[in-house]
């Protein structure tokens, strides 16, 4: 069945509480996740994962626009008011045009939410040599996402970006672990070190790669913070909806997760136990 915004029962939905959306091309979201059920285990989630069409970040804008859009309008369908895009491609490249052009014509009491901004405000506090790295995929690089934040916040920052391309596909392959990981991973660090030496924080700005944080710290120099970002997203949200208790009011709370996929249940089963360290119930859409 294809998930479309239904009118008819639009009105309904605005009204009633729902779980808390959280959206991703694929796995990594679930790093973000797990994170936030960490941080606010007594909400009930929605987890959508776009597997069939990963990984966004190669695609154009347009493209990933129109598919976040549809899911995006999947989790409001299931009575969600607020969704995270716990992907950072999906931020950089859709997230605007949804909050300015769509929400208003959907409905503006729901909301949106990226992970692009609570990364960058958490950087300037990282940071003591104020040159920080930016490890991410080819679309996220591109988009030049990252740079305008952190322009906003702190200006002061100089922000040096490396595409990470082979990195989703050793996670999704679960190669994350293995000595051929080894390669890849040292290439990229060796080569934004080498772009700014004075670099003292590396983003990791693909929620993917904490899974090959084994292999990113063993080649990272002493010295060099690696920020992965679900604690920051978690604390951010914590934060949004103390400011927002007619949101937070919006959310039900049955400490419960159901998972989506556009693939296969057995593939997202067998992925999501590495990402969530426990088993899942998924149930198979198409968008």
């Amino acid at each position: 069945m294809t998930e479309k915004l239904n009118p008819e029962i639009a009105s309904a939905l605005s009204q009633a509480p729902g779980p808390i959306g959280v959206f991703d091309s694929g796995y990594g979201g679930l790093t973000i996740l797990r994170q936030i059920r960490q941080y606010m285990p007594d909400y009930d989630y929605i987890y959508l994962g776009d597997n069939a069409r990963a990984p966004y970040g190669g695609h154009s804008f347009e493209v990933v626009y129109q598919y976040t859009l549809q899911a995006v309008e999947a989790l409001f369908n299931r009575g969600c008011h607020l969704v995270i895009l716990a992907c950072n491609t999906a931020s950089a490249k859709a997230l605007r045009t949804i909050q300015q052009r769509d929400l208003p014509k959907m409905d503006p009491n729901r909301r949106v939410l990226g992970i692009i901004r609570p990364t960058v405000e958490a950087i300037g506090s990282l940071t003591k040599s104020r040159h920080v790295g930016v490890l991410a995929t080819e679309g996220t690089i591109n988009s030049g996402s990252y740079g305008m934040e952190v322009r906003k916040q702190d200006p002061d920052i100089i922000l040096t970006g490396q595409a990470c391309p082979m990195w989703v596909p050793l996670v999704e392959n679960y190669e994350f672990d293995s000595p051929g990981a080894d390669y890849f991973v040292k290439k990229r660090i060796d080569r934004i070190m080498r772009l700014d030496p004075d670099i003292d924080t590396l983003v990791l700005a693909c929620t993917h790669y904490p899974l090959l944080m084994n292999k990113i710290v063993k080649y990272t120099p002493a010295g060099v913070r690696i920020m992965a970002q679900g604690e920051y997203v978690a604390a951010s949200l914590v934060d949004y909806l103390q400011r927002h208790p007619e949101m937070e009011a919006r959310c039900t709370k049955g400490a419960s997760c159901h998972y989506l996929t556009t693939e296969s249940v057995p593939k997202f089963q067998e992925s999501a136990a590495l990402f969530m360290h426990e088993d899942v119930t998924v149930e198979q859409i198409t968008l």
